[in-house]
């Protein structure tokens, strides 16, 4: 089984797929595995067979003719050459999820130790420099992995993404209610795949039929099979890994140490994702300016699945820029005719905001804005007092001994 150590004893596991000078590390979000990224892996590199499945054992040896020979040689070229120009790509179980070390103290989750545990992957593979790819979660730590070592990065994809902390709670709304409460209540995979899907995909796209049945019930089956494959998520590694969205925090000095880093970056979100608002991705691709392009899509918070062609041609194209060392001002902006892009351009200055009625919106928007936030922030130390409480209550609540039988 493929193991990697990373600090403190924590082993990670990892997959590899394709061949080629290309190297692409893919960073899963809250409690998901290596499997969610099968759209990707097979999107780039054109197969979802894991190269740690490969058969090593050498072809029997057989006589051959010179014209035989050489034909055999010039196939081998020709397989060596379409390697060289490949895709080579690493996908792993964070700490907390699938095969991985599940540390039980929540300080062991953090999305610096994460980054730390991707930074120990791309040693143990020998990469030199890799195309880091994070989704939800995942996109906070492949973040704090490019601020940690920006020299390792060829360029950095962060799918719907937000900035952690308060940011990570979603949109307050009756919807919202409901799927948290559903999500709390599920013990078993029939359970959690009703709500993953509601949480993950657009309605539109779960009630389109493919043949006879919608996808809603196809994947229904797929995630019962996943989840009951892989387990339900520990309350370790759940609460870990919900810690590590939680404190994830990136200052405005590692944010410009990835923006000048030099490596182009694509913000890729889907515009009806309910769980990482659009918003909090458009403020992270502005601070991120002029290195980042915002990439918005049709879809929900597992874009990734949803519109995986559109996506995957972000993600090549990326790449593409990586290689070429297009300039930032080449790669931040597209052409307004182009479809599915966000243009990002430079904040308005309020001395060119010439209608008064303009103003006045503006300075309601900024109310609105700030009395959000502070809502948001009320919430959140209701929440942190709840469990502080809790707490409280499990160290003084006398502990009960169990009679061991013979």
């Amino acid at each position: 089984m493929p193991l990697c150590e990373s600090s403190n004893g924590v082993k990670i596991y990892y997959r590899r797929y394709g061949h080629g000078s290309t190297k692409v590390l893919l960073i899963i979000g809250l409690a998901g595995t290596h499997d969610s990224w099968g759209p990707q892996v097979k999107g780039l590199t054109g197969s979802i067979e894991a190269n740690d499945d490969d058969d090593l054992e050498a072809p029997p040896c057989v006589h051959t003719n010179q014209e035989e020979k050489s034909k055999l040689d010039r196939t081998r070229d020709e397989e060596e050459e379409e390697q060289e120009d490949g895709i080579e790509i690493c996908c792993f179980d964070n700490r907390g999820m699938g095969r991985s070390s599940v540390p039980t103290n929540k300080s062991d989750y953090t999305t610096t130790k994460m980054a730390g545990d991707a930074l120990a992957i791309l040693d143990h593979l020998g990469w030199k420099k890799a195309h880091v790819f994070g989704h939800s979660m995942g996109s906070m730590i492949a973040c704090k992995l490019a601020a940690i070592a920006p020299e390792r990065l060829c360029s950095l994809a962060l799918l719907n993404a937000t900035g952690g902390g308060f940011e990570c709670f979603p949109k307050l709304d009756r919807q919202m209610m409901s799927l948290a409460y559903r999500f709390l209540r599920a013990k078993t995979p029939e359970q959690r795949a009703h709500v993953d899907l509601d949480t993950h995909y657009t309605k539109e796209y779960l009630d389109e039929y493919v043949g006879s049945s919608t996808r809603r019930k196809i994947l229904y089956l797929e995630y019962v099979k996943g989840i009951s494959s892989t387990g339900m998520q520990s309350n370790y590694g759940f609460e870990g890994q919900v810690n590590a969205c939680w404190t994830h925090k990136m200052t405005p000095k590692e944010l410009d140490t990835v923006r000048l880093a030099g490596f182009p970056i694509s913000v890729i979100h889907g515009r009806y994702d309910v769980i990482a608002q659009l918003s909090h991705a458009k403020r992270l691709a502005k601070k991120l300016h002029p290195a980042a392009r915002m990439v918005e899509l049709h879809g929900a918070h597992l874009v990734s699945h949803e519109r995986p062609d559109e996506v995957n041609q972000a993600l090549k194209d990326l790449i593409e820029a990586s290689n070429s060392k297009e300039i930032a001002d080449n790669w931040s902006y597209m052409p307004e005719s182009e479809s599915g892009w966000l243009i990002l351009r430079a904040p308005m200055s309020l001395s060119k905001l010439r209608s008064d009625g303009a103003n006045t919106l503006l300075t309601i928007y900024s109310f609105l804005g700030k009395l959000q936030l502070s809502f948001i922030y009320i919430i959140g130390l209701l929440v942190m007092g709840f469990d502080h409480i809790k707490s409280i209550f499990c160290i003084m609540k006398p502990v009960r001994v169990a009679t061991i039988e013979s």
